[in-house]
């Protein structure tokens, strides 16, 4: 049998762990061959592992995504040896600091935008031309209810994620009609990950969805045969929601 995604080629940043760790198995067990993107070589090894004693296959990509220049490098070298690229999981992310905005220090509100949203831009910068080059490119970012909730001391990771909707909207707008390249968002909700460990440290993980409830929709976002762009996902209603136009 046929697997979904064989032939395949997917980027998936912030690999090593969490909603990207397994949103790469995933992808792998389907077929694709990952380039896993992290900071955490241990976490990409015990990936690569997973991923291979299954029958799948990688390549590690040991990344900071602060090195933009080497997000160029990234995609030069993907055109080199594929020559295209199938599918862009943008899934990495940073919380930074809850706090007042007035008494956030300018290095930690760079640091999550240069995250959160320029490494998003340099990789789609980068990318464009090898979605375009694949037959049915698909990407797929990692954003948050917190864009559009803007909680008191949520400040810096709403701006943020607020941003990165704006960046892959009007991107989707551009290749909508251009290309066969659909970008859309996913707002995975409260999800037992680090992340929301560290924002919410009394809360009982136990509670929350597993990040691996999160892969099936997402593969169905970058499914050839899903052809909307510039929607948001919203993983706790299930919900392929739009945007109102301004």
């Amino acid at each position: 049998m046929t697997k979904r995604f064989e032939g395949k080629l997917a980027v998936v940043t912030g690999a090593s762990r969490g909603i990207g760790y397994q949103v790469a198995k995933g992808l792998a067990a389907e077929g694709a061959h990952i380039i896993a993107i992290a900071r955490t070589v241990g976490g990409l090894e015990d990936l690569d592992d997973e991923i291979q004693a299954a029958g799948g296959s990688t390549t590690l990509v040991p990344l900071d995504l602060m090195d933009f220049e080497a997000i160029d490098r990234l995609g030069a070298s993907i055109y080199e040896r594929w020559g295209k690229l199938d599918m862009l999981v943008g899934n990495a992310g940073l919380l930074g600091i809850l706090s007042p905005v007035g008494h956030i220090d300018p290095k930690d509100f760079e640091e999550v935008m240069a995250v959160n949203v320029t490494a998003n831009y340099r990789l789609i910068r980068s990318l464009d031309p090898l979605l375009r080059a694949a037959n049915a490119g698909r990407a797929a970012f990692i954003s948050s209810g917190a864009a559009h909730k803007c909680k008191p001391y949520w400040g810096i990771y709403s701006v943020s994620k607020a941003a990165l909707e704006a960046l892959v909207r009007t991107y989707a707008g551009e290749t909508e009609t251009t290309s066969n390249v659909r970008a859309n968002l996913v707002n995975p909700g409260p999800m037992r990950t680090a992340m929301r460990a560290k924002a919410m440290p009394g809360e009982d993980p136990e509670t929350l969805p597993h990040p691996g409830e999160l892969v099936g929709p997402i593969m169905d976002l970058l499914s050839a045969d899903f052809d909307e762009t510039g929607k948001l996902y919203d993983f706790p209603t299930h919900a392929l929601k739009d945007f109102a136009a301004g």
